[in-house]
């Protein structure tokens, strides 16, 4: 295939790279020298030498068992494996002579003998690496053929050579809706189990039968690939050399002929993928190998849920209403634009220059974002301007800039592969972070220790080949509790780090912060009652996280959707500290971001009260930078969070709303208070791919563009810049960064930016760690963390190495207060919520793809003694109430969740799971407390009437007048 925009080096290399002192020997004539422990097969690589293979990929340890890489080695008897073989110094190695060629070739017979020869029809055709190995072993022909009247063994015609059924024979098992199975083709070469062990780390594939008999099985006997444990990674079908694990896309479209690198547009792991195309057609994404973040793995979103971009409910063409209650009209680019700045500077006009904002999309680029905030702050004159980050990370953003002094995590992910010690908090990586995941049960099964924090049982707590050493099933809102516990055991029994605290830590501060957390009333057996986690189990894994080497934390979403999310983000980092697991590789605090820009949103100024780069708008000497850039006079009050907006549009003070690749009405707490708060605006315009929940209330509606259309940059949770190319041209006509330049233009802003890389320049100029970063650097180098800037050129993998960025690290006070969100008589169970692996956020994009298959419906989790007393069954509609609504769906038994604890998604908006949610939030940030309501449960014949009402309005809001009208 002919790569398009890949500079690097993308040749499989046959076995892992390794790391230790150099190694000189010769191959074939050429002197050579790699690191210690490297194959004889990658160092004839090295070289630029071929040896042929087929059970042999550098992304998979050596296995050894095709025999088709044998060489001869000088001094040495027989023909080695070259891929298990390691270098020594002064070997002299022959890879081409006559017994080698022999010997290859009949191997390579063998294989054929048992193998359909239908290249010129098959799905693998020019991209198989059999036929490859076929070609370059000289094979020509097949000696291996049944004697007349007999039949011959084989695994790949459905009748024997008599005419009767074949019992080797196994049909393609074609149940996943992404790729097929067919056991005819498989060569047994163990890579596609092997992948699933080492790459993916969920054991779904074995090899069944010994011999001849021996094949590729997915689960128990009765099992498909869809009813097994697979999880549709790809990786076993991005390791099979040949086409017995094959993409639907690959045989529907043909073979790809040129590619781009790309990055996944679903979470903050930030994948690298090879677009392959024919044309401008997708045929498939392809895990990037080279990409830092991912190393060459993928999961089942980004490996193949991508057929939004091309979904019939896509909206290309600019639409707009006076009013809610009536249809959509479709208009030109240029009526809807001039509509859209004629309300808003209306709205200005009659209400003030603060009565309108916007909302960034962290699906979005930084340089869109960058953009949109501009937007808001140099043409509407005003800092209203949020970001989705409100409802999500940013208690992150303020508790480790409070500490640490910078509102990021503190390593890179490749840091997970030296941890000792791996505590996960609040995170479900496996499902919503499953990359990440990977490479953390990579390590696990190498040795490693966990200690889960969660209400619920998540799949790390046990699952193939690793079980967590503790888990600390808390009650949901007591995390504060737990965290200032271990942390009073680690102070109490002498186990903090002394030298560090003194070096590179308030020392003042640390010594008030001892005296509290000493305090018995926060000790393990004091909160036991409130946590509801065994003292002895607490003690023992602050212990472990104390003394068991590297310690590295990750959290989530359920560590800040909190009323006490802040304080938890600093009770983390105070763990951190007191043990010195703060600056070096293997240990760290590590937020794992939900979306895939969701960090690059918050870096380039969404929030209302900081510019780009975490500078509060406060600062005259900040906004002098960007008033200089922009020219215009910028606000120095901070401006309205995503909450202040809804209640200022319910009292009649902010009547217009930008907002962009954000679905509010679905993701936000509250569906109610939000719908009336949209419901009061004047002018709503809704800039997204679809016709979402929250365009139910929109006046303007903006076509936009998918990641696949975009040009630009996504910053993922470990801080990196990953390019963003385009790969078809936007099928809307315009680029979101173009459609927010048109409208300010329309608002008489000036704007004439011609391509993303000049708004990049812009965000360096005026952005401290963004100095060093520009495209050039981007394509040269891949990927940069920043900071990057002159004191960091290549930039930054770990934070804080040579002290904190703040200067001392700061000790903070984490005192435990309780929710306002109480269990009672008529609410006695507690609801928190989550994602699962197959859908992605509010499912706008996962929904329209074949990911439905597992998972067509949000479903309450209800642990079995709880249904019990509700007389309920699996499966039953169940009503699910709160205070501030009520709404029904499917009842799943499980002990996942402990007793008095349901748990539930929000994927999918018929069942809307966030009008049951409060509008309880963090005491510094607002970001609302998802994880904690208190709920009843109840029987249930179908939809609530509510439910039935919202589908109602959602019909009306969505019908569009034909073109003709």
């Amino acid at each position: 295939m002919k790569d398009f925009i890949i500079p690097w080096d993308d040749r499989d290399m046959g076995t892992p790279a390794k790391t230790g002192a150099p190694v000189s020997l010769t191959i074939d004539g050429v002197a050579v020298t790699v690191p210690e422990g490297t194959s004889v097969m990658r160092a004839a690589a090295e070289a630029g030498l071929s040896i042929p293979k087929l059970c042999a990929t550098d992304s998979l340890e050596a296995f050894g068992s095709c025999r088709l890489c044998v060489v001869e080695i000088e001094g040495r008897r027989g023909t080695p494996a070259s891929c298990t073989t390691p270098v020594a110094e002064g070997m002299v190695v022959h890879t081409q002579n006559a017994k080698l060629h022999k010997l290859r070739r009949g191997v390579m017979e063998l294989y054929i003998s048992d193998h359909p020869l239908d290249c010129l029809t098959c799905a693998a055709n020019g991209d198989c690496e059999l036929q490859d190995m076929a070609g370059a072993v000289g094979l020509r022909d097949v000696r291996y053929s049944a004697t007349e009247g007999a039949s011959i063994a084989n695994h790949f015609t459905a009748r024997d050579t008599n005419g009767d059924l074949n019992p080797e024979y196994l049909p393609k098992d074609e149940s996943n809706p992404y790729f097929t199975y067919d056991p005819s083709k498989c060569i047994v070469c163990n890579r596609c189990v092997r992948a699933c062990e080492e790459v993916q780390g969920t054991f779904a594939l074995t090899i069944e039968g010994r011999g001849f008999d021996s094949r590729v099985s997915a689960g128990g006997p009765l099992d498909d690939f869809l009813s097994s444990d697979c999880v549709s990674c790809g990786a076993c079908v991005q390791a099979c050399p040949t086409a017995t694990l094959q993409e639907k896309s690959v045989i529907e479209l043909g073979t790809p002929q040129r590619s781009v690198v790309t990055t996944c547009a679903y979470c903050g792991v930030g994948c690298s993928f090879k677009a392959e195309l024919n044309g401008d057609q997708l045929v498939r994404m392809v895990p990037y190998k080279h990409g830092k973040a991912n190393r060459g793995h993928s999961c089942v979103k980004g490996r193949f849920a991508y057929g939004y971009a091309t979904h019939k409910d896509r909206i290309l063409n600019p639409m707009i209403r006076d009013d809610i209650s009536e249809p959509w009209r479709e208009v030109s680019w240029e009526e809807a634009l001039g509509f859209a700045a004629q309300k808003l500077r209306g709205i200005q006009a009659k209400y003030g220059q603060k009565s309108i904002g916007v909302i960034t999309s962290s699906r979005c680029t930084n340089e869109e974002t960058f953009l949109v905030q501009k937007l808001a702050r140099a043409v509407f004159g005003n800092n209203n301007t949020d970001t989705c980050a409100r409802v999500c990370h940013s208690p992150t953003g303020y508790g480790l800039g409070q500490t640490f002094g910078t509102s990021a995590g503190t390593q890179d992910f490749d840091s997970v592969a030296h941890a000792d010690v791996v505590v996960v908090i609040g995170a479900n990586p496996t499902d919503g972070h499953p990359v990440f995941a990977s490479r953390l049960k990579k390590r696990l099964r190498q040795g490693a220790k966990l200690i889960v924090i969660d209400p619920r049982r998540i799949d790390l707590v046990k699952s193939a080949h690793i079980k967590a050493a503790h888990h600390l099933p808390l009650k949901p809102g007591t995390n504060v509790a737990v965290v200032t516990a271990m942390a009073h055991v680690i102070v109490t029994e002498g186990l903090a780090n002394e030298a560090y605290i003194r070096e590179r830590c308030d020392w003042d501060e640390f010594e008030d912060y001892a005296e509290f957390i000493s305090d018995p009333r926060h000790s393990p057996e004091a909160v036991e009652a409130l946590t509801g986690v065994p003292a002895a189990e607490l003690r023992a894994a602050a212990r472990l996280y104390a003394t068991g080497g590297n310690g590295a934390i990750y959290y989530g979403l359920g560590v800040t959707e909190h009323s006490q999310g802040s304080t938890t983000v600093m009770g983390i980092a105070n763990l951190a500290m007191l043990t010195g697991n703060v600056g070096r590789e293997g240990v760290g605090v590590n937020p794992l971001r939900g979306q895939n820009n969701v960090q690059g949103s918050c870096d380039m100024g969404s929030f209302p009260h900081e510019l780009p780069g975490y500078r509060h708008v406060k600062n005259a000497d900040v906004r002098a930078i960007f008033e200089q850039a922009w020219g215009v006079e910028i606000d120095p009050e901070p401006g309205l969070r995503i909450p202040n907006m809804l209640d200022a549009a319910v009292a009649g003070k902010f009547k217009g709303l930008y907002c962009q690749g954000e679905d509010i009405l679905q993701s936000d707490p509250d569906t109610k208070h939000v719908a009336a708060g949209l419901a009061a605006m004047d002018c709503v315009i809704v800039h997204d791919l679809f016709l979402n929940e929250t365009a139910n209330y929109a006046h303007v509606f903006l076509p936009g563009s998918t990641f696949l259309e975009k040009d630009g940059t996504f910053t993922n949770a470990e801080r990196r810049i990953n390019r963003v190319r385009e790969v078809m041209a936007p099928k809307a006509g315009m680029a979101d960064w173009e459609v927010t330049q048109a409208l300010a233009n329309a608002m008489g802003a000036g704007w004439n930016y011609t391509h993303p890389s000049q708004i990049m320049e812009e965000i360096a100029a005026t952005t401290p760690s963004f100095a060093g970063v520009d495209y050039a650097v981007l394509e040269e180098k891949g990927s940069v963390q920043w900071p990057c800037n002159d004191a960091n050129p290549e930039g930054t993998p770990l934070m804080h190495v040579d002290g904190f960025v703040r200067g001392k690290g700061r000790f903070i006070l984490t005192e435990y207060v309780a929710t306002d969100e109480r269990t009672g008589p008529r609410f006695p169970l507690l609801l928190t919520t989550g994602r699962i692996l197959s859908q992605y956020n509010v499912g706008a994009q996962t929904r329209r793809t074949e990911n439905t298959v597992w998972h067509e419906e949000d479903v309450l989790e209800i642990h079995p003694h709880d249904a019990e007393t509700r007389g309920i069954k699996e499966g039953d509609y169940v009503k699910l109430a709160s205070r501030s609504g009520e709404t029904s769906l499917r009842a799943k038994i499980t002990d996942r969740v402990s007793p008095g604890v349901v748990y539930t998604t929000f994927h999918h908006p018929q069942t809307q799971a966030n009008v049951i949610t409060t509008d309880f939030s963090d005491w510094a940030t607002n970001c609302p407390e998802y994880k904690v309501t208190a709920v009843q449960v109840s029987q249930s014949n179908g939809p609530t009437e509510w439910q039935e009402s919202y589908e109602a309005q959602a019909k009306a809001a969505r019908r569009i007048l034909p073109a003709a009208e």
